[in-house]
């Protein structure tokens, strides 16, 4: 609470922008007249020539306060009559002194009567202030939410607790259209204790409803009362108890998806000014869709540029195997035969041409090898590791448990993976020994590859382990670098091993 609220605060105590019971009220006029009688009477044994008028005016003052308009008039002319009779008797004439009281009292009425209209126009602006705050903290948690890309139904069941906490209200149901004429319900909150709607429950929209009348005109719609609405979504919530509901679509791309809905189990409706802030909420929503819609659309692409890439260099591979190697090695075969019937000097020139072509294929092989590792198509990932692992010129401790062909690019990934540390461990790494561990677990495929060496390796620009990521994100994994200077190096993935 700050400085400046705090004498509106103190205002409302006070001077109360509501009335108290009318019981208590009567009481405490009763109870201040009593006591005010009782206070003049013994003033008036100190200074008999002092009316001590004011004392009767301070209960006037109090129920003014705390209690209706009638009851303080009441109280000011009870006030007036003990005054009257306390300090006017014997005098010629009442009226002159009656009506200073009664004006003064009068006056009174209407100054606390104004403080008590500013009160509770405090009050009302206090609590629309509080209202509108919750419901902006409540839209930042969806926010916050929705900016992390966290999981659809993760967002959905928040939001519509935020929104039917924020507004405090009943009812609050997540829809999504489908092309059968339904409704799946995605979220829902309800009272607790109250009969609810169920997450994945199905509900035709034939009929009058809030939903499909968001369905039908793509925009906010509301119904004032279920009672006369017809279908098997007014029948539904009228076996809830609601009464009345109002909703906004979800559009992502110019389609309209489903429906944010909000129900009251009361006959009095929600505020249409409150359906601006429903609609921020289904924006929310909407655009949670479209970036999981987008991280989706850009996963599948980016898996299929990595599939596409795959067949090219498998293409590559095949063709310098079948055509380029192959060639190679028919050449180095003539070339034997001519240097069998050649005279010495052509011989020595023929042995050095035989032994260039040996080294081209050497490197050939070791091209398509990079490109493409024929054993990995063959015999699998174990087979293709244990190959890795013997060309390593750094020794490998390799655990595989892996007793089964996965899908291709999640082995490819992986290969590449374990190929790429065993090539950094001598070169940058400085490293002694290397230890690979592959496993299957929960459909997952987990690999770690640990070195001795110096550490301080980063996944940054420049880095063959920035393509690693991307091969592995794009086959919905994830790939993480440890790697402290001094304490070695430790590169771990998991890729779902399910369809690609």
């Amino acid at each position: 609470m700050t400085w400046r609220s705090l004498p509106t605060r103190l205002l409302a105590l006070v001077v109360r922008p509501t009335a108290r019971p009318l019981g208590v009220g009567i009481a405490v006029a009763f109870a201040f007249l009593v006591a005010e009688v009782l206070a003049v009477f013994a003033l008036k044994r100190i200074a008999p020539e002092n009316a001590f008028g004011a004392l009767l005016l301070l209960g006037v003052l109090v129920v003014s306060a705390g209690w209706g308009f009638g009851l303080a008039i009441a109280t000011s002319l009870a006030s007036a009559a003990v005054y009257a009779y306390l300090h006017l008797e014997g005098r010629d004439s009442l009226a002159p002194a009656l009506a200073i009281f009664l004006t003064l009292a009068l006056l009174t009425n209407a100054l606390v009567g104004q403080a008590r209209l500013r009160a509770a126009e405090a009050e009302q602006r206090r609590r629309q202030a509080d209202a509108l705050a919750a419901q902006q903290a409540a839209l930042r948690r969806v926010a916050t939410l929705v900016a992390g890309g966290a999981e659809l139904s993760q967002v959905f069941s928040v939001a519509v607790e935020e929104l039917a906490h924020s507004l405090d209200v009943d009812q609050v149901t997540l829809l999504r259209f489908e092309s059968d004429g339904t409704a799946v319900v995605l979220a829902a909150r309800d009272r607790p204790g109250k009969p609810n709607l169920v997450t994945g429950e199905r509900l035709s929209l034939a009929g009058d409803s809030v939903s499909a009348r968001i369905q039908q005109r793509g925009a906010p719609a509301r119904i004032e009362d279920y009672a006369v609405a017809t279908g098997a979504i007014a029948t539904r919530l009228r076996g809830l108890g609601v009464r009345s509901a109002t909703g906004v679509p979800l559009i992502v791309d110019g389609a309209v998806l489903g429906a944010l809905l909000v129900g009251c189990l009361d006959s009095e409706a929600i505020s249409e000014d409150l359906d601006a802030h429903i609609g921020d909420f289904a924006d929310l929503i909407s655009t949670a869709i479209a970036n999981a819609q987008t991280r989706a659309a850009l996963t599948a692409s980016r898996a299929r540029l990595v599939v596409a890439a795959d067949e090219a260099r498998r293409g590559f591979e095949r063709d310098l195997h079948d055509g380029a190697q192959q060639r190679i090695v028919s050449l180095s075969l003539e070339l034997r035969q001519i240097e069998a019937a050649a005279d010495e000097a052509l011989r020595t020139q023929v042995s050095s041409v035989v032994s260039g072509l040996a080294g081209l294929y050497s490197d050939l092989q070791e091209l398509s090898r990079g490109m493409h590792p024929a054993v990995l198509s063959k015999g699998g990932l174990p087979s293709a590791l244990k190959a890795l692992a013997r060309r390593s010129s750094v020794p490998v401790e390799l655990a595989v448990g892996v007793d089964r062909r996965l899908p291709e690019s999640v082995e490819v990934a992986a290969y590449y993976v374990v190929a790429e540390a065993l090539t950094n461990a001598p070169k940058h790494a400085e490293a002694e020994v290397v230890t690979v561990e592959v496993g299957l677990d929960d459909e997952t495929l987990h690999l770690s590859v640990i070195d001795d060496g110096v550490g301080g390796a980063t996944a940054g620009a420049g880095s063959g382990l920035v393509g690693l990521r991307d091969r592995v994100e794009a086959l919905s994994g994830a790939l993480t670098v440890t790697s402290e200077p001094g304490a070695g190096t430790r590169i771990d993935a998991a890729i779902p091993v399910g369809e690609h």
